[in-house]
């Protein structure tokens, strides 16, 4: 595609995933128990209490699923501190961004030294006119340093508005859609285990190829959960910006999160960017993996509607809204 210039190297060992499960059970004493089954659909959720704090104590018997209305049984069950992590961070370098691509830098770095265990991976793309790769995957600290001290500012020549601009064409600025997507398919669809992706941006596109409903469906396919971290420059709009064609939004990134399981938190007065890394590490280790064999076992590709509850009223569940009945191995 047209702009990505993502270079592949090592790689998490594959697997066919719509309906992959990877449970670790903990043993005292022995090394971890690794059991895959590829009929199992494999969902992670959180879960908070009504003032939003995480509830990370919760038991098999406390959860219900529902597939299209009908109760599942759950085979599996984890807390995902036990399960290996590939989480990408897809970092927005348009000209909008520009001012902000220090502080992003020094808080990234910080967010991959506290939340990388051992047998996790990181990988790091940024993504402004195009979307570059700048570290595949890894689990070095300093080879995600490297990565993150290679941000720049990625902009047409002679820049373009941050916002819509009415053109007869549609520009290239900020291939957010694009990103999720391929990030999505290429990066993260043949992993194992668990997987997240965190979008640091505006939340404009401009001039993407893929639609938001594109990016969403790759990222459900992926089994991927994304958070959207809502970061904008009030300078780089209006009167005291680059132009006045309009103002970003947390619309589409909302959409990205809620569908995938994630949520967005957005960079405030009262909220530092810091601050919300530091959110996201301590959600990473409140999840629950959940895994069930469907009763309807029809690969026919359609959409599956997923809810989970728990037995507490009180509790709201963070999860997937559904995922894609696909044969293991079909191409999209």
């Amino acid at each position: 595609m047209e702009g990505w210039r993502i270079q592949h190297s090592s790689m998490r060992v594959p697997t066919a995933l719509l309906a992959v499960f990877l449970l670790v059970f903990p043993v005292l004493s022995q090394e971890p128990t690794i059991k895959v089954d590829v009929d199992i659909v494999n969902v992670l959720c959180s879960v908070r209490n009504k003032s939003g704090g995480l509830i990370a104590n919760l038991a098999k018997d406390d959860f219900s699923i529902f597939e299209n209305g009908q109760k599942q049984e759950i085979r599996y069950f984890a807390r995902e501190t036990d399960l290996p992590l590939t989480i990408g961070l897809l970092v927005d370098v348009s000209l909008s961004q520009e001012r902000l691509i220090e502080e992003e830098r020094r808080a990234a770095y910080q967010f991959f030294s506290a939340v990388l265990g051992p047998k996790d991976l990181a990988f790091l793309i940024s993504f402004g006119k195009d979307s570059e790769l700048l570290q595949d995957y890894t689990n070095s600290r300093k080879l995600l340093q490297k990565g993150l001290d290679e941000l720049r500012v990625n902009a047409p020549v002679g820049g373009l508005q941050p916002g819509p601009v009415p053109t007869m064409n549609t520009p290239r600025g900020t291939v957010l859609f694009d990103t999720v997507y391929l990030a999505s398919a290429e990066q993260l669809k043949g992993q194992v285990g668990r997987k997240a992706l965190v979008i640091l941006t505006d939340g404009v596109d401009q001039g993407s190829r893929y639609k938001l409903e594109d990016a969403i469906k790759a990222a459900q396919r992926a089994d991927a959960i994304v958070y959207g971290i809502y970061y904008a420059d009030p300078g780089a709009y209006g009167y005291g910006g680059f132009g006045s064609f309009g103002t970003p939004s947390d619309r589409d990134l909302k959409r990205l999160a809620e569908d995938t399981g994630g949520r967005v938190l957005r960079v405030d007065r009262k909220h530092t960017l810091q601050e919300i890394f530091k959110e996201i590490q301590e959600e990473m280790r409140s999840q629950y993996a959940i895994g069930y064999s469907p009763t309807n076992s029809t690969k026919d590709g359609g959409f599956r509607k997923l809810d989970i509850k728990v037995a507490s009223k009180d509790y709201k569940v963070q999860a997937r809204k559904g995922y894609f009945a696909v044969p293991a191995g079909a191409s999209e």
